[in-house]
Parts: structure tokens; sequence; C-alpha cells
């Protein structure tokens, strides 16, 4: 049996609606709490599927802020949830590589990335060279490599840990698909389930990913937030590339080691980058767009092999493709987290911990997001982030 009344509902419990669930409690909100999901075995859910990338290096102060925060909460996960806890994080480095047109781009960003604290560096080509001897960089400009705070992490594992800590904080989650919000007079009344069942509620957080358009449909509003297709292919290099931590090619493709294999994917350019719900893979893709590209970067990987591949979705904001957090302006009650672009995961705690300020204290008090919110878009002021991928 599902509550019939909540004080907050959250749709989608994966990690941000879950990150958000856990530090509701931990900011002291004392009203009941309900997270909606529709797949509660998450096998479907960006999270699990996710690469799980952590970095600093991002050109707008807030997401470095937001990761900073991320990264140190990573490292206490023990501190937070005990001496089991384990998400696997390792810190192995995060490289952006840049072509001489844009290593000014580059250099401003590490630039600002350190005067916030971030542990980067800029490598010159010949030290990139040196340190990483199986990395063509003949056509480089520099790159932005991350001592420390960068990485990646078990992404299941972390979303375990949010919904068990909200979970033994009396947080509920309700196995269901929400399919209405019902609303008098702009205000907020209920949200209906699939299974017939209603629950009473005056605020709803819309978590729901790549689904997130369709919820914020529900309250008759319109999120320029599109589910967009990604492939990660799980390859086998049999010479070892020492050093090789996340590793990102001037062209986006990207691989990163992954036990005794690698992981490796890239975004494909807009124009060719419809709206997808669909798990289907294209093997050409790899083919055709990846191969070439890592062969030509890493000369090693010229006789790599596919030993396996996944499909996951993107909550891409299609309008400047930042996340898109806090209270809609026409529906105040309807709490947007959102529109992450690829970046949520790693986001997760920073944003969990904004929008439980944001619903306790009314508002943000440690890290300023008011620019990440709706009006932007209302306005058409775009907040664009250059590192996304």
């Amino acid at each position: 049996m599902h509550p019939t009344s909540a004080d907050v509902v959250i749709i989608g419990g994966a990690v941000i609606g879950s990150s958000i669930a856990y530090f509701l409690r931990r900011e002291g909100f004392r009203g009941r709490v309900a997270v909606i999901e529709k797949d509660p075995t998450y096998q479907w859910c960006a999270t699990g599927r996710s690469v799980a990338s952590i970095r600093q290096q991002f050109s707008t102060p807030e997401n470095i802020r937001l990761s900073q925060f991320g990264a140190g909460f990573f490292r206490g996960i023990k501190t937070e949830f005990g001496q089991d806890a384990d998400i696997a994080f390792r810190e192995r480095g995060y490289m952006v590589m840049a072509t001489p047109e844009g290593r000014a781009t580059l250099a401003a960003n590490v630039a600002l990335q350190r005067s916030l604290g971030a542990d980067i560096e800029l490598l010159e080509p010949a030290e990139i060279a040196k340190r990483f001897r199986w990395l063509a960089v003949d056509d480089l400009g520099a790159a932005g490599w991350g001592r420390s705070g960068e990485g990646w992490v078990d992404p299941s594992s972390l979303l375990a840990l949010f919904r068990k800590g909200a979970i033994a904080q009396g947080v509920d989650y309700v196995a269901a698909e929400a399919i209405g919000i019902e609303m008098q007079k702009g205000r907020i009344e209920s949200v209906r389930l699939r299974d017939g069942g209603t629950i009473a509620t005056g605020t709803v957080v819309c978590a729901a990913g790549w689904h997130s358009a369709k919820v914020t449909a529900m309250a008759g509003l319109v999120l320029p937030v599109a589910p967009k297709k990604r492939f990660v292919f799980v390859v086998d290099c049999k010479t070892p590339l020492v050093g090789a931590g996340l590793m990102i090619d001037p062209t986006g493709v990207y691989f990163r080691p992954e036990g005794r294999f690698f992981l490796a994917g890239s975004a494909p350019p807009e124009s060719d980058d419809p709206d997808a719900e669909d798990f289907d893979i294209d093997h050409s893709f790899f083919d055709e767009k990846i191969w070439p590209l890592l062969a030509a970067r890493v000369p090693a990987m010229e006789t790599l092999k596919v030993h396996n591949a996944w499909c996951c979705h993107y909550d891409v904001n299609t309008f400047d493709h930042n996340a898109i957090l806090g209270c809609h302006p026409e529906v105040p009650s309807f709490v947007l987290a959102c529109g992450f672009s690829g970046h949520g995961l790693q986001q997760s705690p920073g944003v969990g911990r904004a929008i439980a300020e944001l619903l306790t204290h009314g508002q943000y008090r440690t890290i300023d997001l008011a620019r990440f919110g709706y009006s932007r878009v209302a306005e058409n002021r775009p907040l664009r982030e250059s590192n996304v991928y």
C-alpha cells in the first residue's frame, strides 16, 4: 500500500530523486516524503547505465562547485553511510584534450577551475607525450588534467546508498507510474498513479531524468528536455595504457579503463541526434565514428576488439545543456531537477542538497544555483556550458 498523502512527492527515484529524498532528511525536513519510481529494478534508468564519470572540468562556476561537493561527498562516503559503504571511487584522473585552435578556451576554463580550488593542471603537448607515451599528441594544443577529485564511481552502489539512507529516515518509496498531476487554480493537489491510486500533495519534484518533459506536461508546462540515446562500448586493448584516466579527445570521443577492458563512446552531432526512447544499439556507430578516432589517438587501439555494448539515455537540455533546477515560475510548487545532459550522477549529491535546502528553508544556502532556474529558458537567456560530453 502506498501513502495517500505526502508533503513532497518526488517523481523519479534514481540517483537525483533519491539524493533529494536523502538530503531532505539531512536538512531537517520533517514532512512526509514519497518517491514514485516506475522501474524499481532500475535496469532501464540512466543511473545504472552511466559511465559515472566525475570531473570538475566545467566552464560554469556552479557546475564546478557542484562537482567539488560531489567529490568530497564521495571521498567521505563511509563517514556518511557507515564503514561498509563503498562506491568504488577511483580518482584516476580526467583529461580534456584541445587542438591548437581550442587551446585558448581550454586555458581559460582551467584558469577558472583552478581559481575555484579545483586540482587541474594545464599540460603542454610535450608533457602529455612524456606522461602518456601511448598517446598521439602531434595535433594537440594542450590538455586539462585532473590530478585529484576526478575519475569515476560505481553508479548502482551510489544510488543504493541514497535510497537505503532515505528509507531508513522514513521516506516512502512507491513502485508505481505517475500519469497525472491534478491542479486547481494553479495549485498542485495530487498525483495520479497508473494503478488507480492518488497521492495528495502540494509539492511535486520532477526528477524523472529523460522522462522529465512528460512529467512537466502533466502540470501543463513545457520543458526543453529530450531523451537522447548514447552508446557505451566495452573494448579490449591488449597493450597496457599506463596512467590512463578518463580521456576525452577534442572530437568528443572518450575512453577509460574498466577492469581489464575499456569503456568508449561519443555523442553524435546535434544534427544526427534525434529523440529516442528505445535501447537498440547501432554497432556501425562504433565502426564508423569511434574506432577510427580511437586508433588515431591511441595507435595501440587499432587492433582492439569490441566485447560488449549497452545503451543509455541522457536527459538533454536542448536549450543550453545545463541543468534546470528550482521552482517553476508559473507553478512555484512544481520543482525541477532535470536536464543534466549527462552530468547528473556526478552532481547528484550537490543537487540533492540544493533542492533539499530550497524545500526546507525556502532558499539555496550553500551553492547559489539561481542561474539554473527555469526563468532563463522563459526569458531566452541561455547559460551555456562549453564542456558537454
